[in-house]
């Protein structure tokens, strides 16, 4: 039985221990979500092949293929071109990824987290496919602009563990911030794309693909402060509300590869950790009847 360890408990681990396992690996797939950004489901494109669109304000991305195919996927990459990737935001020539690719929040995962999930990815079938060129607003898409980004708007902060808090917690908030990325869809940003901290998880009408990611806060009038450790364990697995109102769009995608995989000990830590936060009163309404139907996770 797997749970998911803090980079401190890794490592104490001894070097035989360290070997990547790829059921591991697949485990803190799931936990992240099933990466679904990286199959272009509504063509079905081939799993993690690339593809997908997704729209910003800063134009539209397109998720990359990250099979081991040695040509169009990851399948060269060394272990240390894939931490470099997934902590520092870097391709194995040098050039940086745009912070849609969520490596500001995959820096705070461990070592050994890292590798097990390299070693699950490289264990699936290679799929040539070729990636598509993102379509960008000026000067988003120059590589001096991500270096701006870089070094004067992101501020990376590696997990740490919070020895006044239980195991279950700490290990809550390293799922929620590290491997589940929350924050990534549920925080707004401000005009630059970076994360603002003191809405952190208090939801965000710009989501990924359109869709208005709802605050996550316990906040009892605007959030989930009404919901129990259970709600939120059951809404993981089953994709349904309290209310009885079931999950759509992409959390819905996201619950399905992922989430529903994860252990009942990970959802409660998970639940634990979400239920500890400072409540921030954010009511997020779609702007018109139009897009009415994007609140949906």
């Amino acid at each position: 039985m797997l749970i998911l360890c803090s980079p401190l408990e890794a490592a104490e681990e001894s070097p035989v221990n360290l070997a990547p396992n790829i059921s591991a690996g697949k485990y803190l797939f799931q936990a992240a979500g099933g990466c679904s950004c990286h199959t272009d489901t509504k063509n079905n494109s081939a799993f993690l092949a690339g593809g997908r669109p997704i729209e910003t304000p800063f134009g539209t991305f397109y998720g990359t293929n990250i099979t081991p195919d040695p040509e169009t996927g990851i399948g060269n990459w060394s272990d240390e071109d894939f931490i470099r990737a997934m902590t520092q935001g870097l391709s194995p020539e040098g050039n940086h990824y745009f912070p849609v690719f969520p490596y500001t929040s995959f820096q705070r995962i461990s070592r050994k987290d890292l590798l097990a999930l390299k070693a699950y990815l490289f264990s699936l079938p290679p799929v040539r496919q070729n990636n598509l060129p993102h379509d960008l607003i000026l000067p988003f898409g120059e590589q001096y602009a991500m270096m701006f980004w870089k070094n004067f708007v992101w501020s990376p902060e590696p997990f740490i563990s919070n020895p006044e808090r239980t195991e279950s917690w700490n290990r809550g908030e390293y799922l929620a911030q590290a491997l589940a990325h929350c924050g990534e869809c549920h925080t707004p940003r401000n005009l630059l794309g970076a994360l603002k901290p003191e809405m952190h998880f208090a939801g965000s009408k710009e989501g990924p693909e359109g869709e208005l990611a709802p605050n996550i806060t316990p906040d009892k009038e605007t959030g989930i402060g009404s919901w129990n450790k259970v709600d939120i364990s059951y809404f993981l697995q089953n994709g349904m509300k309290p209310d009885g109102d079931d999950v759509q769009g992409l959390m819905g995608e996201v619950i399905e590869l992922g989430y529903q995989h994860l252990l009942e000990e990970d959802l409660d830590a998970l639940a634990e950790y979400l239920l500890s936060l400072t409540p921030i009163s954010n009511e997020l309404r779609p702007d018109s009847a139009e897009n009415s139907e994007t609140e949906e996770y």
